[in-house]
């Protein structure tokens, strides 16, 4: 039988994980109850990734993990150990915005901007795997992801504006 002081010691052990965030190796110690979220924001300083509900209803915290979208306050900090993790910090390259960055100032599709690093990371990943979706395919992959500002139809667009943007690249 398991004591709760045996259970106590075991959420107190520290582990090593290695992390690829944005292309950086990462080494942290972490307790095995903290979330991916958590390493990222409180320990590396990514602080792009936004906390919202911590329950994985909200999608604020999205991160791409070896390319797919994770809700990062969902998944262990262990869990993603030897992972490639990119945040929305990691798609800017040599001070310039991404594809689906800039698609989604020019669309307007940011207004509060709280959902906005989640939904451009679960469309950057839509792109990755379909360079040219159908809206429903766009509306399908941010499903996910909450905004309360936007009506979702000018991050649509932004989406589809950032598929012909690559598509012309």
């Amino acid at each position: 039988m398991i004591t709760e002081t045996a259970k106590t010691d075991a959420r107190m052990i520290k582990h090593r994980v290695l992390l690829l965030v944005n292309g950086k190796e990462h080494s942290a110690e972490v307790k095995a109850n903290v979330t991916l979220l958590e390493l990222l924001r409180d320990q590396l300083g990514y602080v792009g990734t936004k906390v919202g509900c911590e329950t994985g209803d909200c999608g604020a915290c999205t991160v791409l993990v070896d390319g797919e979208p994770v809700n990062s306050c969902l998944l262990l900090a262990v869990e993603a150990d030897g992972s490639a993790i990119t945040t929305i910090e990691g798609l800017e390259k040599d001070g310039k915005l991404d594809v689906m960055q800039e698609a989604f100032i020019q669309q307007g599709a940011v207004q509060c901007g709280y959902c906005t690093p989640g939904m451009i990371l679960s469309g950057k990943a839509l792109l990755d795997r379909n360079p040219n979706p159908a809206a429903e395919e766009v509306r399908e992959a941010i499903s996910g992801n909450l905004c309360r500002c936007t009506g979702y139809v000018k991050i649509i667009d932004a989406i589809l504006a950032a598929a012909r943007a690559g598509m012309r690249a």
